[in-house]
């Protein structure tokens, strides 16, 4: 880690943007497990709010992959690392007045809890939301067929077959997705942003 270097603050304070564009900041963070249903909520979501005009920007676990985070695999330690930069970039563009939505299974808490404090030491909202569903049911959706590989032992560490995925515990928001349509769970973010003034 490098030490010869010093933190320059702008000109323009998080406040003041906030007011100038209209909008306040804050990060949206999908958490589940593969086929739960995160990225599919979280394209309608992006979509509904920029509709609205309000700024939007979603950042999807796959897509992190191929660019930012394409040098980390899917042991511990790099998904680690991977929930590490994201909490980094969600906190940038939320500090930029952005309405982030990631769509990332980040399985472990204390992975969480970091992007928590990150957000929250820069008065940041974070709002954790559960994108709950069964294993038996995203086992049934499959649609990339990848639990059907982690059965079989062709991939390994796959969370929710030969790795871990620890729940949120106290989740700003928990949406049962074999229970609730998109449609649904957008409504429900939709009102917890509005009744929280973020939105």
């Amino acid at each position: 880690m490098a030490t010869n270097i010093t933190f320059h603050p702008g000109s323009v304070t998080t406040q003041e943007r906030s007011d100038l564009l209209g909008q306040k900041g804050a990060t949206i963070w999908l958490t589940g497990l593969s086929a739960s249903g995160k990225s599919t909520i979280a394209c309608a979501l992006e979509q509904h709010l920029l509709h609205l005009k309000k700024f939007s920007y979603r950042l999807d676990g796959d897509n992190i992959r191929f660019g930012l985070n394409k040098d980390l695999g899917f042991d511990e330690q790099s998904r680690n690392e991977n929930i590490r930069r994201i909490g980094e970039v969600s906190k940038l563009f939320s500090d930029a007045s952005a309405i982030t939505i990631t769509a990332f299974i980040s399985p472990y808490r204390k992975d969480r809890q970091v992007a928590r404090e990150l957000h929250e030491s820069a008065s940041i909202p974070f709002i954790e939301v559960f994108v709950d569903a069964p294993l038996s049911v995203v086992e049934e959706r499959d649609p990339k067929g990848l639990y059907k590989k982690a059965r079989a032992g062709v991939i390994k560490d796959f969370t929710g077959i030969s790795a871990p995925y620890e729940e949120p515990e106290k989740p700003e928001i928990h949406i049962k997705t074999n229970e609730n349509s998109v449609e649904d769970a957008v409504r429900i973010i939709f009102e917890y942003l509005q009744s929280k003034q973020y939105i």
